[in-house]
């Protein structure tokens, strides 16, 4: 894209913007995606969600969240299948390197190992399903698959994910107002419906440690380009990106909402920034006079 467009490929490999859309995309994808499955979701997001908006600095949207959401569009089998961690009660078969690597490049198992036996739904999609059919959120957090807050082996994957977060926010190459902004949106109307009615709603202890949400605060809602700017604004996109993932995850179709709520609040940028634009001492604020 760099050559299509003219522009020097060493400048443009050098900011390493293409590395960190790859390692989000990595971290969104199930551990078994065929190759053109993440290989159409890096392409969209580096080819339309990117360079098509004219290229570092001007893109609109988050381009692996872009990517992310165009594959679980397309590919909905390929992406519901996420590996189970080991559990002493229940037996999942464990792919060995080769297995794994034939079926990224073929898409298709060995015969004697079904789907069943090597996957399983995430925490959030579990607890979905199970209270749609009617089960308390109480009787799901006894099920081995669950852990002390979040789902089992999930809550670990968030702990050092906070830990990258916090060492970014030490090095003061992130702010803390979307962070802070993410799980306030997230946490706030989920422990509200949990204190009202804690068996039809999951507490806020499992809306925060279990699919995107610690990844989403620190590393992905925090992309500079298509964020807010200002520190009003930052607070606000972040409160409204955590909203959104809980409305996602309470109304909506998909068991996790960070992509779609990421994007959307990334539309709403121009206005956030619009509306929350410093005052600079000794200028009118647009549409007041001098005498106003």
């Amino acid at each position: 894209m760099l050559r299509l467009r003219g522009r020097p490929v060493e400048d443009g490999l050098a900011d390493f913007s293409a590395l960190v859309t790859a390692a989000l995309l990595t971290f969104a994808l199930p551990a078994l995606t065929p190759w053109w499955v993440t290989a159409t979701g890096a392409l969209f997001g580096i080819v339309v969600a990117k360079h098509l908006y004219g290229g570092l600095g001007y893109n609109i949207f988050n381009p692996a969240m872009a990517g992310y959401v165009v594959v679980l569009v397309a590919f909905p089998v390929h992406m519901s299948l996420w590996t189970a961690p080991r559990m002493g009660d229940i037996d999942y078969e464990a792919l060995s390197f080769a297995q794994t690597a034939a079926y990224v490049l073929t898409g298709g198992l060995p015969d004697s190992i079904p789907f069943d036996a090597i996957s399983r739904p995430t925490p959030l999609d579990f607890v979905k399903s199970g209270l749609n059919n009617m089960q308390t959120f109480s009787e799901l957090s006894v099920y081995s698959m669950m852990g002390d807050f979040g789902g089992r082996g999930w809550e670990w994957i968030g702990n050092f994910i906070a830990i990258g977060g916090l060492w970014l926010l030490i090095r003061k190459i992130i702010r803390w107002q979307i962070p802070f902004g993410v799980f306030a949106g997230l946490l706030v109307p989920s422990g509200l419906m949990y204190f009202l009615v804690p068996d039809v709603h999951p507490s806020p202890g499992f809306q925060l440690f279990s699919g995107g949400t610690i990844l989403c605060a620190f590393f992905i809602a925090t992309d500079p380009v298509s964020a807010a700017t200002s520190n009003r604004g930052r607070l606000v996109y972040g409160f409204g990106i955590g909203l959104l993932i809980y409305a996602i995850r309470e109304w909506g179709s998909y068991a996790d909402g960070v992509a779609f709520a990421v994007l959307l609040m990334n539309m709403a940028v121009p206005t956030i920034d619009n509306l929350t634009r410093p005052h600079i001492v000794g200028h009118a604020r647009r549409g007041v006079g001098r005498d106003g």
